[in-house]
């Protein structure tokens, strides 16, 4: 049984300020528990209602019943598992080959995606504005499926890192140039815009290379894709030229 003191803990997590406070973060799942633990991440603590996941020492496990696990858990109908992580301090970003950049992207399934995209393309680098939605958050890391294990990410002042870098900066834009007929490089920072209103203006005009996703359908009145669906076709078309 839980303690109520471990209990509030834990669902603490929930909020960013609670996990910057506490430097920790929760996962739930066996799959992205798994992930995690053969990854560089350190568990501080596992709940469990059956007694699986033989690596762990009994000292880190702890078994539940699934009343103790709802009153922790994130999700409307809990998993079978919840484990408990120190986050890792960043590590530092080398600009070397493709980096995709976010700016201000608010929603946690779409953050989460985005990540599984970066590990599916081999993109070893993500970057986020100070405003994107955190990484460690729940349904963020939920949503990556364990490949946040995968994938080093960075929060900046990202006008201050485009303004320096020596990289070519693409960004994704509504008129832009058609990216099935551009010459895409072989390294690059490509930057996703906010869902709602795309790139900031000051990132904008930092930005030399502008592309766009051409639509194809007779009435095009669809207004704009998905933020994480335009990842994914503007990562597959510069894995594809390269």
């Amino acid at each position: 049984m839980l303690s109520k003191n471990q209990i509030k803990l834990i669902t603490s997590l929930q909020q960013k300020k609670q996990r910057f406070a506490h430097q920790m973060f929760f996962a739930e799942g066996i799959k992205v528990i798994q992930e995690l633990l053969e990854s560089n991440f350190e568990l501080v603590n596992l709940y469990t209602i059956q007694n699986d996941f033989e690596q762990v020492s009994n000292d880190k496990k702890v078994l539940v019943d699934e009343s103790d696990l709802k009153k922790i858990s994130a999700l409307s109908t809990p998993n079978t598992c919840l484990a408990v992580f120190k986050i890792p301090v960043e590590k530092k970003i080398i600009e070397y080959g493709l980096i995709l950049a976010l700016d201000s992207i608010r929603d946690p399934g779409n953050l989460g995606t985005i990540l599984r995209l970066c590990d599916w393309f081999g993109i070893g680098q993500l970057i986020c504005s100070k405003e994107t939605v955190d990484i460690y958050n729940p349904k963020v890391v939920q949503a990556t499926m364990g490949s946040i294990a995968r994938v080093n990410v960075n929060y900046i002042d990202l006008e201050t890192f485009v303004s320096q870098t020596k990289l070519p900066v693409f960004g994704t834009f509504m008129d832009g140039n058609n990216i099935y007929k551009t010459e895409l490089p072989q390294e690059g920072i490509i930057i996703m815009g906010n869902e709602a209103n795309g790139i900031s203006s000051e990132l904008e005009k930092l930005i030399k290379n502008r592309l766009t996703i051409p639509r194809f359908g007779t009435i095009q009145k669809a207004e704009s894709l998905n933020v994480a669906t335009a990842a994914a076709i503007i990562l597959s078309e510069f894995s594809r030229n390269n």
